[in-house]
């Protein structure tokens, strides 16, 4: 049985500012493949979650943090930030990877 995946209302917020970037600096064709490639790496997390590595900033919560990287095409841009619990996958931030890395004050 896999786990649920919940997504936390700040990676809400970074799928939709980072669709938005990519309507305004590429095209709504290209936000639209951004999109739907977040959407499907998240909705792979039941199966991958296990074998995602644990991300760079982890020592700085008390949970294990783990990323599934992801982008349009070949090219992994992006990184999906969770954490798997017992009774779900919590999916905490969705990000650039070029950004700073995460601070307890970013969860």
């Amino acid at each position: 049985m896999s786990l649920p995946v919940i997504i936390s209302e700040r990676a809400i917020q970074d799928i939709e500012t980072d669709y938005d970037w990519w309507a305004e600096n590429r095209s709504a064709e290209q936000a639209q493949r951004w999109r739907k490639a977040c959407i499907s790496a998240i909705d792979s997390l039941p199966l991958r979650s296990k074998r995602c590595p644990r991300a760079a900033e982890g020592n700085v919560f008390p949970v294990n943090v783990r990323q599934l990287n992801f982008g349009v095409g070949s090219k992994r841009t992006h990184r999906v930030l969770f954490t798997v619990r017992p009774d779900m996958i919590f999916v905490l931030r969705v990000q650039h990877q070029a950004q700073r890395p995460l601070t307890a004050d970013d969860i």
